[in-house]
């Protein structure tokens, strides 16, 4: 579970720079756009139509204006957040910590117990050679090892699984996270959030919004749903292509 942590911190990073988000987004899809077709004049007396950025999706942050040339930037209405603190705070966070570390010592035990059987059939097979037949020695051996390497195939399927459970609910709390400090940010007109191992000096609490970010937080989620010990998350189901329109059938002559 160490290695839950700086992931949640680096990618938790990438959330306070949402117009780089933003501009992520496809272009060429703005409404009235006119596109100009090769070989047929423009019409006379029209000049061509500006390309309008494309309106963000529904739910999604509007996509901050991009200042011309030689205009300034708007001045910066700067907030602080303390992301170890929040994930200090966060029940899903810490419920999902929690759990795994049950996983990986549940697992820690099986492997345990499963090499203390493999010693004694090893310790058997060493006091029986020189009993048993050359035969039968090495059909044990090869049986001993077949079911060792059976086994530790289970184990790294069962460790890599843990892996990916709390990957799944490590991505859950980031998409929350990023929403609530979007909706803490507009709410407060903030436009630029900050960690706070980045800020020097800060003489004023106000810039600092990570109880209300923590506080928001365990309000819109207090538990991850995590799939079951060793079972991989399931895949997101693939876009399904939308079905051709059926030809259109020909108009019949009125009699």
């Amino acid at each position: 579970m160490t290695r839950l942590l700086p992931r949640f911190t680096l990618i938790a990073a990438l959330l306070f720079a949402p117009p780089v988000l933003a501009q992520a987004q496809p272009q060429g899809q703005g409404q009235g756009q006119e596109w100009f077709v090769p070989g047929q004049p423009r019409p006379q007396g029209q000049a061509p139509a500006q390309a309008q950025p494309p309106r963000p999706a529904q739910g999604q942050p509007a996509r901050p204006a991009q200042p011309q040339a030689g205009q300034r930037p708007p001045a910066p209405v700067i907030a602080i957040v303390d992301i170890p603190e929040v994930q200090r705070l966060s029940a899903a966070f810490n419920q999902v910590r929690e759990e795994i570390e049950r996983r990986r010592t549940r697992l820690n035990e099986d492997l345990q117990r499963e090499q203390g059987r493999w010693r004694e059939e090893q310790q058997a097979l060493a006091a029986g050679r020189a009993t048993l037949p050359p035969e039968t020695l090495r059909a044990r051996e090869r049986d001993l090892q077949d079911r060792i390497t059976d086994a530790q195939r289970i184990f790294r399927d069962r460790s890599r699984a843990i892996d990916q459970a709390a990957q799944a609910g490590l991505g859950q709390i980031e998409q929350a996270l990023g929403a609530v400090i979007r909706q803490v940010a507009a709410s407060r007109g903030v436009n630029l959030v900050l960690p706070r191992p980045l800020v020097i000096l800060n003489t004023d609490q106000a810039f600092d919004i990570t109880e209300e970010v923590s506080a928001q937080l365990n309000r819109a989620m207090r538990a991850v749903q995590l799939p079951a010990d060793g079972e991989a998350p399931a895949a997101a189901p693939a876009a399904q292509p939308r079905p051709a329109p059926a030809p259109a059938q020909p108009a019949q002559p009125r009699r």
